[in-house]
């Protein structure tokens, strides 16, 4: 099996402390992950303590996508306006799943402008809480987007003219698979101690082959029909009621 990595809610004022300590991680494994950039952070969820925050956050940003690190605009400000889990629903709430068209379109084309004034260029999006509808389909493609880190399955996949790159339904059963693709999901702002073990335990399997997110981009999209988007649908609400009784 090949995992990348995707490290979600890049924010100026996030918890720089965990996301170093995980950097550091990365970078004695060598793994070049996805990180997803808040264009215009207002969820006060995601704000840390500041320490070790460079001084210009957009230069360091740029200079990460140097180093062969990907980018993914995730979300516009990062606040949840409905209750809705969209198409694929592992969470009950959503930044862009039921607002209407227009509005989503002004947000992404908000979001990409604030991105790309400071430099940093993208046509991945990573929607907050995973959660679209087909109005941000339409939307994404209307401004740009090529893809989303975002599904369940083993290899990339093509829907409504758009790119997935599926996650892991959970990583203890990704470890054991022999072939496919897939990625670890990863908050460093939420890290505890035990995470950082398990996580270091993870990149030194010796079945799994830690990949950069870049290469994962390269991979041969397959063609993804109804069907297999129903069972998508159907696998992240169990995965949602999963998570909500344990």
């Amino acid at each position: 099996m090949k995992i990348a990595v995707r490290l979600d809610d890049i924010t100026p004022d996030m918890d720089w402390e965990g996301f170093l300590c995980f950097k550091e991680l990365l970078d004695r494994y060598q793994v070049k992950p996805l990180i997803g950039v808040v264009p215009q952070n207002k969820d006060e969820n995601l704000q840390g303590s500041g320490k070790g925050r460079p001084e210009d956050f957009w230069a360091y940003i740029r200079n990460l996508q140097d180093q062969g690190w990907v980018v993914a605009m995730h979300g516009y400000q990062h606040i949840y306006t409905t209750q809705k889990g969209g198409l694929f629903p592992l969470n009950n709430f959503s930044e862009f799943a039921g607002v209407p068209y227009p509005v989503q379109r002004k947000m992404l084309g908000e979001g990409k402008k604030i991105l790309e004034e400071n430099g940093v260029f993208t046509d991945l999006f990573m929607p907050p809480a995973h959660s679209y509808d087909l109005s941000t389909l339409k939307a994404l493609k209307d401004t740009g987007f090529k893809g989303l880190t975002d599904g369940f399955g083993s290899c990339p996949y093509e829907y409504k003219g758009l790119i997935f790159y599926p996650i892991s339904f959970r990583m203890s059963s990704t470890m054991k698979k022999k072939s496919g693709y897939s990625t670890m999901v990863v908050h460093t702002g939420t890290n505890s101690q035990e995470d950082m073990e398990r996580y270091e335990r993870y990149f030194q399997e010796k079945e799994a082959q830690w990949i950069p997110y870049g290469e994962y981009l390269n991979v041969k999209a397959a063609r993804r029909g109804a069907v297999g988007r129903y069972r998508e649908f159907l696998l992240a609400k169990a995965k949602y009621f999963l998570v909500k009784i344990t």
